[in-house]
C-alpha cells in the first residue's frame, strides 16, 4: 500500500494512530446490522450448521472409541461453562463499577483431543473429509455405526490420502492429531511463532512438521502449494474454509443448552455479551455466526485481539478486510 493511501486511511480512521502506537483501544462497529438484514447476505444457513451438528453426532461413537477420554461426553467434543465470580469481583474492584448479571467462562481451552477452540473446526473438517471419502468408496452408509472408522481397514484406506494445513500451532494440533489417528498422511506447515511443544507433540503422533522463519501467512501459502500438485492431497484452508467455519458455529447450540441448564435466559431484557479471543478471525467468526443464528439481536459479540496483531479490527474498521495487513500500518504482528 502506498504512502498516500495510508495517509488517507489515517485521516479517515484516527484510531489507526493508536493502533500503530500499540495502545489498547475499544471499537464498536458503526456498520453493524440487525440479524434480519445481515442474514439475507449470508451464503451459509442455519441448515448448514444443523448438518454439521448431525455429522459430529454420527462420528461420536468413533470419537469415543479412538479417544477414550471423551467417554464422559459420549464422544461429543465439548467444554464446560463455569461461573467465575472471583474474576467478576476483581473487575468490579479495578473499574469501580458494579457489573450486572453473571460472568461465565466457556472453557474451550479444555476441549478434548487438542485443547483449544480449534478442536471444534479443525477436527470437524477432517471428519467431514473422511466421511466423504468413505461414502464415495462405499465403505459406509450414513446409517452405520461410525466406530468402524477406528479399525485397520479404514486406517489402511486413509493412508492412501494426505491432508495438509498451515498453522501457528492450535489448528495444526487439531488437524494433525485427528488426521493421523484416522490414518491419513498429514503435513503441518508451521510459522515461526508456533510453540516448540506443539511441534514436538505433532511429531510424536507421526505428523510431518515443516517450519518457517516467516509468519502464519507463509505457512498457509506453502501448504496450499503442496496440496495443489497432489490430487490425493486435501488442503485445510484456514483463511477460506467453510467447513472450519461451520465446525466452530456448532458451539452456539451447545452453549444454549448449557445456559438453559443454569436457568439463564437470553432475550431482549437479558442480553448476552460474548468476548472472543481473536487471531485472524475464523474461530471467533464461526462462533459469533452460530451465536447470531441462535440468539439473533440479543447477543453482542466482541473480538479481543493482541495489540501487536489487531487484524480483525483493522480489516473491519477500514472495510478492506484481508486486503490490508497490520504490517502495512507499522505493526510487527508478533
Amino acid at each position: 500500500m502506498d504512502e498516500k493511501c495510508l495517509s488517507d486511511l489515517r485521516t479517515q480512521f484516527p484510531l489507526l494512530q493508536q493502533l500503530t502506537a500499540l495502545d489498547e483501544v475499544f471499537w464498536v462497529n458503526p456498520n453493524i446490522e440487525t440479524f434480519e438484514s445481515g442474514i439475507k447476505k449470508c451464503t451459509i444457513s442455519e441448515e448448514d450448521v444443523r448438518d454439521a451438528e448431525k455429522r459430529l453426532e454420527r462420528f461420536a461413537p468413533y470419537i469415543v472409541s479412538a479417544f477414550p477420554d471423551t467417554k464422559s461426553t459420549n464422544g461429543i467434543i465439548e467444554s464446560p461453562l463455569v461461573n467465575i465470580p472471583s474474576m467478576k469481583k476483581s473487575l468490579e474492584s479495578d473499574y469501580q463499577k458494579s457489573l450486572r448479571g453473571e460472568l461465565l467462562l466457556k472453557c474451550d481451552s479444555h476441549l478434548p483431543i487438542s485443547g483449544s477452540i480449534k478442536a471444534r473446526g479443525g477436527i470437524y473438517e477432517v471428519l467431514k473429509h473422511a466421511e466423504k471419502l468413505a461414502l464415495q468408496h462405499n465403505l459406509i452408509t450414513l446409517e452405520d455405526d461410525y466406530s468402524i472408522f477406528d479399525s485397520d481397514r479404514f486406517r489402511d484406506f486413509f493412508s492412501r490420502y494426505s491432508i495438509v494445513v498451515g498453522s501457528t500451532g492450535n489448528l495444526g494440533l487439531s488437524i494433525g492429531i485427528m488426521s493421523a489417528k484416522l490414518g491419513f498422511n498429514v503435513t503441518v506447515h508451521m510459522s515461526s511463532d508456533a510453540k516448540e511443544w506443539k511441534k514436538d507433540l505433532l511429531r510424536s503422533k507421526n505428523v510431518n512438521v515443516i517450519e518457517y522463519e516467516a509468519d502464519y501467512s507463509k505457512a498457509v501459502e506453502e501448504g496450499r502449494k503442496q496440496a495443489a500438485v497432489d490430487p490425493s492431497c486435501y488442503f485445510v484452508d484456514d483463511e477460506n474454509s467453510k467447513d472450519l467455519f461451520l465446525g466452530y458455529s456448532v458451539a452456539a447450540s451447545r452453549l444454549d443448552k448449557q445456559l438453559k441448564e443454569l436457568k439463564i435466559t437470553v432475550d431482549e431484557n437479558h442480553p448476552l455479551f460474548v468476548y472472543l479471543p481473536c487471531g485472524v478471525g475464523g474461530g471467533p467468526g464461526g462462533v459469533a455466526f452460530g451465536l447470531k443464528l441462535m440468539f439473533r439481536d440479543h447477543v453482542h459479540c466482541f473480538f479481543a485481539e493482541p495489540t501487536h496483531s489487531p487484524s480483525m479490527l483493522l480489516g473491519l474498521m477500514t472495510g478492506l478486510h484481508d486486503q490490508i495487513s497490520v504490517q502495512e500500518i507499522g505493526i510487527d504482528n508478533k
